[in-house]
């Protein structure tokens, strides 16, 4: 008997089930998929967003603040890597500048810290790459930028080395009461049992719900993403975004922290969970990023992709138990700035929802801290040649664009939670993320997954079953 089941693997999931952890309780998460952060966690921007967007009083609002303060401390204990590089929302008329002055507002309203209305050339001398079009921007210094899959990852990894359990193909089909407790099936016939319940379960939150008894309605919308290679990662400091619509916050363009260059999303309503690029998507982003920045640099693209964010009528976080049911917490249409406060809304869930419910006693030994998957490529020559000494494996280069070895591969495939296909090996470690986009390094990842997990190489899947990269020898 689990004292808590959490049901999706992104990032509040994470958040929710590392909060867990710290306590004298027996939890567990419930993935649908074969690898965590497969949903909406994966393909996003990866902006820690201020805080000044959402309407005061929101929960979006509190907690994306709140999310933005933690977020430093908690990629620290993660090994994850965090800039403040701040961000710019460019005005290119009078009645846009209006626009930010309300947003500065409301800002400070939410309690957003150190906004500045910039002109032109305040603008022009902290991205000189910026349109000659534009007029002024608004300047949040608290914004950042983050990974949003090593995020998810390390989170995860870090509740499990302190006692979470992880199910992996374990997606959720029917839920029953029974007297004080739940019990969880998969479509599998897998039976969880489970005294509380946290739906977090990001597009698919609004069927989980149903079988609750609630009934949230849980909406799709699409947005595509262009990513150049690191030769354009330098094109601007700050993330830059256009002043706001009704639709969200629009194309931005942005570094990453590992030094690419990031374009989008463009925002489409969709039913389901289609994460295919189109040509109409993709020419709009070329269109909005070129009236942003000049001489973007289009020819250095490595990759297209895209995600699906849910979200709901109100148009803000539902965080609450079941109206329904007690013990059943739903966690509904967490979209943007959901990455920035997953931190937040893991705390509260925990200390706020999940006390009311269960006695919660701090563990002694709990353990905050995870090693970086990044630590080996930022070591001295010297640092290295000590490791290698002492494990040959971190001496051979797999990914020759992304410099990474061997050894960082075997240590994904072994640490928590355990990579065991090629997509998972890149959200790890970035082998197959650079400019030739796996095609040196796949055969080599393929067959140290094979060695490691005692398979045949015909086993090996790009992202689960169904996606097997060999079939057969042909000689």
């Amino acid at each position: 008997m689990f004292d808590v089941a959490v049901i999706g693997g992104g990032v509040v999931g994470a958040m929710v089930l590392r909060e867990l952890s710290r306590y004298k309780l027996n939890i567990c998460l419930l993935e649908a998929e074969d690898d965590v952060c497969m949903g909406q966690s994966k393909a996003n921007s990866g902006i820690v967003h201020a805080g000044f967007d959402a309407a005061e009083g929101t929960n979006k609002a509190r907690f994306n603040v709140l999310g933005n303060r933690m977020m430093k401390a908690v990629c620290k204990e993660l090994g994850v890597k965090y800039k403040n590089n701040g961000s710019l929302v460019v005005a290119f008329n009078a009645e846009q500048v209006e626009t930010l002055k309300a947003l500065k507002r409301r800002g400070e309203a939410n309690g957003v810290e150190g906004l500045e209305i910039l002109g032109k050339e305040e603008l022009l001398a902290l991205e000189p790459n910026v349109s000659d079009n534009a007029v002024g921007a608004l300047f949040a210094r608290t914004g950042g930028i983050v990974c949003p899959y090593n995020l998810t990852i390390a989170a995860i990894g870090n509740a499990m080395d302190n006692g979470a359990d992880l199910k992996r193909n374990f997606k959720v089909v029917k839920v029953e009461k029974i007297n004080a407790h739940y019990k969880v099936f998969s479509e599998n016939g897998e039976c969880v049992e489970t005294r509380l319940v946290i739906n977090s379960a990001g597009i698919n939150s609004g069927e989980i719900s149903k079988l609750a008894g609630d009934n949230y309605a849980v909406h799709a919308r699409r947005g595509e993403y262009i990513l150049l290679d690191k030769t354009a990662g330098n094109l601007t400091n700050a993330t830059l975004f256009f002043t706001p619509t009704k639709m969200g916050k629009g194309i931005l363009v942005s570094p990453t922290v590992d030094g690419n260059l990031i374009l989008g999303p463009t925002a489409e309503e969709i039913v389901g969970n289609d994460t295919d690029t189109t040509a109409e998507g993709l020419a709009a982003i070329t269109d909005k990023a070129s009236e942003m920045i000049k001489n973007v640099p289009f020819g250095e693209t490595i990759t297209s992709f895209s995600g699906v964010r849910a979200y709901n009528d109100k148009h803000d976080f539902i965080i609450e138990e079941s109206k329904n049911n007690k013990g059943f917490i739903e966690l509904i249409g967490i979209e943007s700035p959901g990455l920035t406060a997953a931190p937040a809304i893991g705390k509260y869930v925990v200390e706020e929802l999940v006390a009311k419910r269960l006695k919660l006693e701090e563990k002694t030994d709990f353990n905050p801290y995870r090693k970086p998957d990044y630590f080996f490529g930022e070591l001295s020559s010297e640092e290295k040649n000590e490791i290698i000494k002492r494990d040959g494996s971190y001496g051979k280069i797999v990914c020759r664009c992304e410099k990474i070895t061997e050894g960082e591969i075997i240590s994904a495939i072994r640490e928590n939670p355990k990579a065991a296909s090629l997509d998972a090996v890149k959200r790890r470690t970035r082998a197959g993320m650079g400019r030739c986009q796996g095609g040196f390094c796949q055969p080599y990842i393929v067959e140290i997954l094979a060695r490691e997990l005692g398979k045949e190489l015909t086993e090996i899947t790009k992202c689960g079953a169904g996606s097997e990269i060999l079939e057969g020898k042909t000689k």
